[in-house]
């Protein structure tokens, strides 16, 4: 393996964070990226860092919160992959141990152990570089299928409802509104025709007016029944037929209610 392991280190001491990081500089298969002594201040680094490997100390005295706070915050955080967390701790208790495994430690190291010093730690880390970074990868490669496989869903959803009230896939406006609920859906933002104005290479007012025409054609051809029935927002539209805004954004509440 080339590339190196790169390490985030929580520990509230800084005699032994500062040992434990000329250690990891120290050798030819690790790299330092950050230490921090507060538990929250961790877990943004672990979502903007994406370390691979965090040595966590589960006491934080000297910082804020705790090892077990950090483990409970990072096992409900998305991310690419989850980074190997190797404990390093002056506890003891074997309920703690249990429960910090529980919450997602790979391996714990006591530092009342006879043998521990931060050359053992990094020593350790070197051993399992090659299966750590393995992992990582197929954890990442399964990240991006299933976000592929999720926006799948998400777009057949969208079309499904969009067939029920009479939108054609030959409209041109289809695939616009397609895109513009997904959007709206995933971060909602008032510019949505000027963002698929890039993609589609189209002015905003083009875009636009082919998402409302698709709309408005659907209220003047389909049955009124399926609109009652497959579209239950109030029209605030003196024209008796929804907005594009209002269109989207309640497509994308559907959206949100069955598919979160």
């Amino acid at each position: 393996m080339d590339r190196k392991l790169t390490v985030l280190i929580i520990e509230d001491d800084q005699d032994a964070c500062a040992k434990l990081r000329d250690c990891i500089e120290e050798s030819l298969h690790l790299k330092f990226q950050n230490c921090t002594n507060q538990s929250q201040e961790g877990l943004d680094l672990v979502k903007s860092g994406l370390p691979d490997v965090v040595i966590l100390d589960l006491e934080l005295h000297m910082g804020g919160g705790n090892g077990l706070i950090f483990l409970a915050e990072l096992k409900k955080t998305e991310l690419s992959h989850k980074p190997y967390i190797l404990v390093t701790t002056n506890n003891s208790s074997n309920i703690t141990y249990e429960q910090a495994r529980n919450l997602g430690a790979d391996f714990i190291m006591s530092k009342h152990e006879k043998h521990y010093s931060p050359e053992g730690v990094v020593e350790f880390l070197e051993i399992m570089q090659e299966t750590i970074l393995s992992t990582n990868k197929a954890s990442e490669t399964s990240v991006v299928v299933s976000e592929d496989a999720r926006r799948q869903k998400y777009i057949q959803r969208i079309q499904r409802e969009l067939d029920f009230i009479g939108i054609s896939p030959k409209a041109v406006g289809y695939q616009y509104l397609t895109d513009a609920i997904l959007l709206n859906y995933q971060d909602p933002q008032p510019n949505l025709c000027r963002q698929l104005s890039v993609k589609y290479r189209k002015t905003d007012t083009s875009i636009e007016r082919a998402m409302q025409n698709a709309i408005n054609r659907a209220w003047r051809i389909s049955d009124p029944d399926d609109l009652l029935e497959h579209y239950t927002a109030r029209i605030r539209s003196d024209k008796g037929v929804p907005t594009l805004m209002e269109f989207v954004c309640y497509y994308a509440n559907i959206l949100k209610q069955d598919m979160s």
